[in-house]
């Protein structure tokens, strides 16, 4: 998806750039695709504030993907490229062999037209989906599921992409996005390619207001506050804050924060952050 820089004729335009949609087909979602998408504002189930910097934001539907891809040998034709507003990806309307129409995370480089199809041993073709031990070594590949059957978890954000690295009897290695080197069961499913949108992180806000529309509250800095309010708050005029830590005192730089279970931190071969 490319970009295009707004013409800087208001305040709210002059450092936009935007994505000009040129990739979706059309602006109507499948009606039987849809939900209604609750608002929790932040708040849980008493109403007290447990998530901050959320509220507002515009009307939206819920499109329901298939993440786990379990029709499997049933071709499927793309017939649209949409827009959804629950995710940075861009999604696909594909219609099967049998009639049932589903929504799947678009693969980039897919078109309209285009036959997709899941099973054990298909091609390894943009927009397949197959179980990562039959997929070949250097393959990239999105929508991973973490464990089989549970439909795909990992890998899901707009331009993203795993290569597979290795192969061993019962697990595969991937190198994920951040750098994070990460053994998976080989009966997990994968969608072969490139998440779509590949643009995204070129698109500017350029006004709060657009963010106000995602839902996104304001952010206020800890140091501005008053010490009842925050821990960094207070001093005469402008300081440090002190050591940057959270409004109920966890510290934000050095402070280990991954919880030690075992079923995730022993298939990581090596962490994101680990120097070569």
């Amino acid at each position: 998806m490319p970009t295009r820089k707004v013409k800087p004729i208001t305040p709210g335009t002059r450092h936009r750039i935007a994505p000009d949609f040129s990739d979706v087909t059309t602006d109507k979602p499948e009606k039987s695709l849809i939900v209604k998408l609750h608002r929790t504002g932040g708040r849980n189930h008493r109403g007290k504030m447990t998530v901050r910097h959320i509220g507002g934001g515009h009307k939206k539907r819920y499109r329901i993907i298939d993440f786990k891809r379990d029709k499997f040998d049933i071709p499927a034709t793309v017939k649209t490229i949409e827009y959804d507003p629950n995710r940075t990806a861009r999604i696909a309307l594909v219609a099967y062999a049998d009639g049932e129409k589903r929504y799947i995370v678009a693969p980039d480089k897919l078109r309209v037209g285009d036959r997709i199809v899941s099973g054990k041993k298909v091609a390894p073709d943009t927009g397949n989906a197959m179980q990562l031990e039959n997929i070949p070594l250097g393959t990239v590949v999105h929508n991973i599921e973490y464990h089989p059957g549970k439909g795909g978890q990992l890998v899901r954000s707009a331009g993203a992409g795993a290569q597979l690295v290795a192969k061993t009897e019962k697990y595969v290695t991937l190198k994920m996005p951040s750098g994070e080197i990460r053994m998976i069961q080989g009966r997990c499913m994968a969608t072969i390619g490139v998440v779509s949108n590949p643009d995204h992180f070129n698109v500017t806000m350029a006004k709060a207001g657009r963010n106000r529309w995602k839902g996104i509250r304001p952010t206020v800095r800890g140091t501005v506050m008053n010490p009842v309010d925050h821990p960094m708050g207070g001093g005469e005029g402008r300081s440090s804050g002190g050591h940057p830590r959270s409004p109920w005192g966890q510290i934000a730089k050095g402070f280990k924060t991954r919880k030690k279970r075992k079923l995730s931190s022993k298939f990581i071969v090596r962490r994101r952050n680990q120097k070569q």
